[in-house]
């Protein structure tokens, strides 16, 4: 043989043995992968083609007080068609009966779903859309339809269900209902009471078997579930749907009016602390209010003249002021250091005047004086009283996102030389509106402060699985005294002539509260003065049944910014339609029952100030809060000694006035 071709031999013997050496090694790897790691790739394989879905169950639903529907959830079904599954003869035979059922359910031509269908099955479509989000009565007679009824097997039908959530009352109480949403990444989001109490309304997954099929679909195995979902339980609130909707169109009207960025009303049940109505509308881009945030309970800002309240209850517990004690007011301004100026809305001032009837007449000099001239030696007294009554403490409510307190403290940084004389009348504190409410609350409540309360019960069906209780935050804010002094000033700044609420006095009904106009960003280089107008009280004024606070940010200035003018007429238009228009006047326990003394006392005070009178009255036996107020209403300047009922009176009956003439009460 050739020495050419002897080697050409050798070098295919060469290469077929490295060929039969590689195939040996594959066969080796084949026989150790199906030895050693065969169980491994079946269960890669089978994750790849079949895979466990979860099922969302159906939340709970959420009601209101009386079993009105603020949330439920909704199952919707999406119907496909798997166009392989049927056999031929099946898919003939029934294309021109489901085509028709189809026609008549959904209002397309029935030659259409024929065209449909039939190019699904020329194409080998698994997964044609037949049609989205239908209700469980849809469903059910989809499923009846000629091929459909025969299965997922037969028949072809796929059909997917969601759940989904919705609002009966639409856009009513919509941030304060809330929501509660899982992202791809697991992030949760918790709004409202949907998001505070989701441990009881979500309920437990669900998980379906499904089967990869073609351009990455999925198709359910069975009807049937691997494991079923448990819905979650109902959650009763204590919303009432009638004053949630009173409180939301009040609030509506009067920001349309006003063109205010924002606003908020909260109503809540004096004793129990039930929050019965709680809206929260902002403006967007188009002039439109929604519920945008949660206002309530997340926006700490300046209070202005609403924390006068707190101010007042401080200094009468401390007993450096009484009601009666007359203060300076001056022309209406204070300076401090030269530059730094409190002003009353009055330019003129209001002279000498009660401490009851500053805080009526809402006068800033009036109330920053009696705190400066008692506290500025020792403000820690003041701000302990403040810590004292939990002004400083969150509510801790079970919704995310309550606003920080704020009240500045001597010994903490942040306080200044005007720190003391600026608290007094609401500026460098800061309070949530519901917080404020909280307050005013435990003045109506003879001093117990009780935590607002949003849900009532959790339920099963008819079975109870939990109960929230009434919730004592502090037994008593301050002394009885104390309560009995703000609660008659509270009512005269609605009632008396010179009170800052009394355009919203009703003879039908009445109110009790304070006025606030803050100004807001005034630390604001751009000088773009914006604020912020509150009314917060309670009703009705002798044995109240709700306290309502009502917060409005930024309203049109040339239209009016005061908080009588701009909070106050939605505070009245609540209190109003409760008490006169609402079926609920028929479940109010004894709003007409008041005490016979007090009584009495308010008629005789009420008659003699409806007198024009030239004289002077006679005021003994009267009380000096209600002598004091009649008197300087007829421009008489007094002057008080001693606390209670008027014993003696400098100017005789019958004496004819003069002019700025000075009346000194004695008084025991």
């Amino acid at each position: 043989m050739p020495i050419q071709e002897k080697n050409i031999l050798n070098r295919l013997y060469f290469v077929a043995g490295c060929m039969f050496l590689f195939a040996l090694a594959v066969v080796g790897k084949l026989v150790y992968i199906q030895m050693a790691e065969g169980d491994k790739y079946k269960e890669l394989a089978k994750e790849r083609t079949i895979k466990n879905f979860t099922i969302q169950p159906n939340r709970g639903n959420l009601y209101s007080d009386d079993g009105s529907l603020l949330a439920t959830s909704v199952t919707r079904y999406d119907i496909r068609f798997d166009a392989v599954a049927p056999s031929k003869k099946n898919f003939e035979k029934n294309l021109k009966a489901l085509s028709d059922s189809l026609s008549m359910m959904f209002d397309k031509p029935s030659s259409f779903y024929q065209n449909t269908l039939r190019k699904a099955r020329n194409t080998r479509n698994r997964y044609l859309l037949i049609r989205r989000n239908l209700g469980y009565s849809e469903y059910t007679k989809i499923k009846s339809f000629p091929l459909f009824s025969m299965g997922p097997y037969k028949g072809g039908i796929i059909v997917e269900q969601r759940t989904v959530r919705e609002h009966p009352l639409g856009k009513i109480a919509e941030r304060s209902v809330g929501y509660e949403r899982f992202d791809e990444n697991g992030y949760v989001t918790r709004v409202g009471l949907e998001g505070a109490f989701g441990q009881y309304l979500r309920g437990r997954e669900g998980k379906r078997l499904k089967q990869k099929i073609a351009k990455g679909q999925w198709k359910p195995i069975s009807g049937d579930n691997e494991v079923e979902p448990k819905d979650g339980y109902d959650v009763i609130s204590t919303i009432d749907i009638n004053i949630q909707d009173i409180a939301h169109h009040a609030l509506m009207e009067q920001l349309q009016k006003y063109e205010a960025d924002h606003g908020t009303v909260v109503v809540m049940e004096v004793k129990t602390g039930e929050i019965k109505a709680i809206s929260n509308l902002g403006v967007n881009k188009e002039g439109n209010y929604y519920e945008r945030l949660n206002y309530a309970v997340g926006e700490s800002h300046e209070p202005g003249s609403t924390f006068k309240l707190m101010t007042m209850v401080a200094a009468l517990e401390d007993k450096v002021i009484d009601t009666s004690d007359i203060v300076d007011t001056g022309n209406g301004v204070l300076t401090f250091f030269k530059k730094y100026k409190v002003r009353d809305s009055n330019r003129r001032g209001y002279g000498k005047i009660t401490a009851s009837k500053a805080f009526e007449v809402s006068s800033n000099t009036g109330v920053v004086k009696m705190i400066d001239s008692f506290y500025k030696k020792n403000p820690e007294k003041f701000v302990n009283r403040l810590y004292n009554m939990g002004l400083n403490k969150k509510l801790d409510l079970p919704i995310i996102g309550e606003g920080n307190p704020y009240i500045p403290h001597p010994n903490k940084k942040g306080w200044s030389g005007i720190s003391l004389q600026w608290m007094a009348y609401g500026y460098e504190v800061s309070l949530t509106p519901l917080q404020t409410l909280t307050f005013y609350n435990a003045i109506a409540n003879d001093g117990e402060m009780v935590k607002p309360r949003l849900i009532k019960e959790v339920k099963e069906w008819n079975k109870t699985i939990m109960k929230f209780d009434r919730e004592v935050i502090n037994p008593s804010i301050c002394s009885k005294s104390t309560i009995g002094k703000v609660k008659q000033m509270m009512r005269n700044v609605v009632e008396k002539k010179h009170g800052t609420g009394h355009d919203l006095y009703s003879p039908n009904f009445s109110m009790a509260g304070k006025t606030g106009t803050c100004q807001k960003d005034y630390a604001s280089k751009e000088n773009k003065l914006q604020y912020i107008s509150t009314f917060a009280g309670y009703f009705p004024a002798e044995n109240p049944k709700y306290s309502c606070i009502v917060v409005i940010h930024e309203p049109d200035k040339k239209k009016g910014y005061y908080g009588a003018d701009v909070s106050g007429p939605v505070f009245k238009a609540v209190a109003q339609k409760i008490y006169t228009n609402s079926p609920l006047i028929d479940t109010v326990d004894e709003v007409d029952t008041v005490e016979e003394k007090l009584e009495e006392n308010y008629k005789a005070y009420y008659a003699k100030a409806q007198k024009n009178y030239t004289v002077i009255p006679n005021v003994k036996g009267m009380s000096g809060m209600d002598a004091i107020s009649l008197l300087e209403n007829m421009g008489l300047r007094v002057k008080v000694n001693g606390n209670g009922k008027v014993k003696e009176q400098s100017l005789q009956p019958g004496k004819k006035i003069e002019s700025n003439a000075t009346i000194v009460l004695k008084l025991s």
